[in-house]
């Protein structure tokens, strides 16, 4: 009884920050209560610093097999999200520049659908940092890592519950074709035989970067033209985009405009690999797997 009054108070109050909820997507799946998604990035966090207690006296994992499998799977997904976004969008005849909420009819039904699934794999995302936990590779999760992971399963938990279609497709379509570039890239990093075919890693930081841009002068757009989509949520978006902006950018001017020291060239491996939706400065690998080539 303690806990369900605590989840009534926790969800009024939320309701009375953002407002009524959108009824379309009442009784889905983790949604109705905000304390399940509470709790699971409570229990991500508990899990770095438990998991890194856990493993200091002990020889990392290997998971090369459970690399190739979590690879594959959240590229095939990533691959699914993209092209019912696509197919949905078209269907309801979105206006690229700015769509409301409920123009579209059954095709935001089928929108709200697939970015269910796109809050959803936020939640398996946190595996990506379990295995940099078990790969004993710690210092590798870093503030901006975790600030992501921790973030955009919140965030997306409030857009499923308030803008679950509209304006809120064109972020996901896009993240979504990146992971399907950057996951499919991680997989094939675990393959000994196709490492020296995986030359487009560069690419893929600078996509990253177009990503960010093109999602926030999207958002604006529909506040420079409205189309009666909430302008606070355009705001927020923008503003947190903008701080993964100046995070990549940071890290871009770090790893590809400063020329390393000579020991740094030396007995460091070489670092540029991005993921999931933000740079990955920390990524010397492909979720945990280490790069062993010298920089030339």
């Amino acid at each position: 009884e303690t806990l369900k009054a605590f989840d009534r108070e926790v969800n009024a109050f939320v309701d009375y920050l953002f407002g009524p909820r959108d009824p379309r997507v009442r009784g889905w799946f983790l949604l109705d209560s905000y304390l399940p998604t509470f709790f699971l990035t409570g229990a991500y966090l508990l899990c770095i610093w438990l998991g890194n207690k856990f493993m200091k006296n002990r020889p990392p994992f290997s998971l090369r097999a459970h690399l190739i499998v979590y690879n594959l799977g959240i590229t095939l997904l990533s691959f699914y999200m993209l092209i019912e976004l696509i197919l949905a969008t078209w269907e309801g005849g979105y206006n690229l520049q700015c769509q409301n909420l409920h123009s579209a009819g059954e095709a935001d039904i089928r929108v709200a659908k697939v970015l269910w699934w796109y809050y959803f794999s936020k939640v398996i995302e946190f595996t990506d940092t379990i295995f940099f936990v078990l790969r004993k590779k710690s210092s590798q999760i870093t503030f901006l890592h975790v600030y992501h992971h921790a973030t955009m399963f919140n965030i997306w938990w409030c857009v499923l519950n308030w803008i679950p279609c509209g304006q809120s497709f064109f972020g996901p379509t896009l993240n979504s074709f990146i992971h399907v570039l950057m996951y499919s890239y991680y997989g094939l990093s675990v393959i000994p035989s196709m490492r020296k075919y995986l030359w487009w890693k560069k690419y893929l930081t600078q996509a990253q970067l177009i990503q960010f841009l093109l999602t926030i002068v999207h958002t604006l757009s529909a506040a420079v033209k409205p189309c009666g989509f909430p302008f606070g949520c355009l705001m927020f978006q923008s503003s947190y985009m903008a701080t993964l902006v100046i995070l990549f950018i940071n890290f871009y001017i770090k790893t590809y405009q400063k020329a390393p020291s000579r020991t740094t060239v030396k007995e460091t491996p070489v670092t540029t690999e991005l993921k999931n939706g933000f740079h990955k400065d920390y990524f010397a690998a492909a979720n945990g797997f280490q790069n062993n080539k010298k920089a030339q």
